[in-house]
């Protein structure tokens, strides 16, 4: 089955598709077999299928696109002056592969970089490819081109507020007594549908670029977590900025995305929690146990 777009040329995202399909075939073959981990920080988790993953896809991409650098997870590195720059994560949800939870991917995120650019400005993302091997579903896109999920264009969805809709985050595997998510993923989960925490932030882009969240927030990330669902997100017809609403940078390790019809609401309440103002009240655990421990001998 073809799984790229036939009616659109996609002279970037088509090569880093077929490699990052190679790439996730290498992956699951891991995935299957399973593998050794060892630790590259306080919780970090990396594997010997990470480190096959970037080299496999950093060797495809130096064939396909000699004069295009590289900046991968696990530390690759070439060509960092060249026009154009591919943001590489080998596998996004490590720590889903590593425990045997299908839920991790291979993300591409291509960067056009033009001349004379300061080396602290982002340039544009033009090309985006992210392929999750456990279900054999493709994302790509390219500036000005759409975005598609195996072949077929995708839009994100029509839902109009935030009590009806279904949202993303994720929590860092370091230093998590530092992150205040927990408290965000509080609010927003009494004030909408549900909040999902699947641990890949590549795939909840995606997956807000699709339909299926109607937004995603998250602190804490690097460039090759968000590049390729960047484009998905936007070239979907959805938003990408800060918490706060200004712009999106590669280098600023958080990001909101929504589908455009929530993105105010969803902002104004950031805004709130932040301030500190209209925080929901919730039951404390002694409480639970003390109104369980009433309604057990209530007559």
């Amino acid at each position: 089955m073809n799984i790229l777009p036939t009616q659109v040329d996609l002279p970037f995202a088509a090569s880093a598709a077929a490699i990052a399909i190679e790439a996730g075939n290498l992956v699951r073959g891991f995935y299957e077999t399973g593998v050794a981990t060892e630790y590259k920080g306080e919780a970090d988790l990396v594997t010997e299928a990470d480190r096959a993953s970037e080299r496999l896809i950093v060797e495809r991409l130096h064939t396909r696109f000699p004069n295009h650098g590289v900046f991968g997870e696990e530390g690759s590195r070439r060509q960092m002056d060249s026009d154009y720059r591919w943001y590489i994560d080998p596998i996004d949800g490590t720590t889903n592969f590593a425990h045997r939870y299908p839920v991790f991917c291979v993300s591409l995120g291509l960067e056009r970089r033009p001349p004379g650019l300061a080396a602290d400005h982002d340039g544009e993302i033009v090309a985006g490819v992210i392929y999750d091997p456990t279900r054999n579903e493709l994302f790509v896109a390219e500036k000005g081109k759409g975005a598609y999920l195996n072949g077929r264009r995708i839009r994100v969805s029509s839902t109009a507020t935030l009590d009806e809709s279904l949202l993303a985050t994720g929590f860092p595997s370091r230093k998590r007594h530092e992150n205040p998510n927990v408290h965000f993923y509080q609010e927003i989960t009494m004030r909408s549908h549900g909040v999902r925490r699947a641990g890949s932030a590549a795939l909840d882009l995606a997956y807000t670029a699709c339909g299926r969240f109607d937004g995603y927030w998250e602190f804490n990330l690097n460039p090759w977590d968000v590049a390729a669902g960047f484009l998905l997100v936007t070239e979907a017809g959805g938003t990408v900025t800060y918490i706060d609403g200004s712009p999106f940078q590669l280098t600023s390790k958080e990001v909101l995305a929504t589908n455009g019809l929530i993105y105010t609401e969803l902002a104004e309440l950031f805004e709130d929690m932040f301030a500190g103002r209209n925080i929901s009240r919730v039951i404390t655990p002694r409480q639970f146990v003390s109104r369980r421990a009433a309604e057990d001998v209530a007559p």
